[in-house]
């Protein structure tokens, strides 16, 4: 069983920057994909970032990859999204996910990740 508890929303300014964290707890494997994803309202969950936890890899969705990074802490069994140049499109709740897999075809389908946190909600405004 993995747990997924996130933190760091809050509202700001669009320009602004802010940082999600994800604190993951149970049993965690090298194999395992940890991502984040967000949903606005009246709008699907949609894949923003993910990474792999043994290795590091990085995959990110095209509208964030040039100003969102995510990372990965295996001692503290952490992942972070740090957003940068935020968007008034950022607004949405942001959601950690675990998986157990690969970068593969499937990895950006909420479907395809077994354990979500609660969530905590990004707002942004002009």
């Amino acid at each position: 069983q993995v747990r997924l508890v996130e933190s760091g929303g809050g509202s700001v300014q669009a320009g602004d920057s802010l940082s999600l964290s994800c604190a993951v707890s149970g049993r965690t494997f090298g194999s395992m994909v940890m991502s984040w994803f967000r949903q606005a309202p009246g709008k699907e969950r949609q894949f923003v970032a993910g990474i792999t936890w043994g290795a590091g890899t990085k995959s990110y969705a095209e509208s964030v990859k040039a100003r969102f990074n995510i990372s990965r802490d295996v001692a503290e069994n952490t992942v972070w999204l740090q957003m940068n140049s935020l968007e008034l499109e950022d607004t949405a709740v942001y959601y950690c996910a675990a998986m157990f897999g690969a970068f593969n075809g499937g990895y950006k389908q909420p479907r395809a990740y077994n354990y979500w946190g609660q969530g905590t909600q990004v707002t942004v405004s002009a």
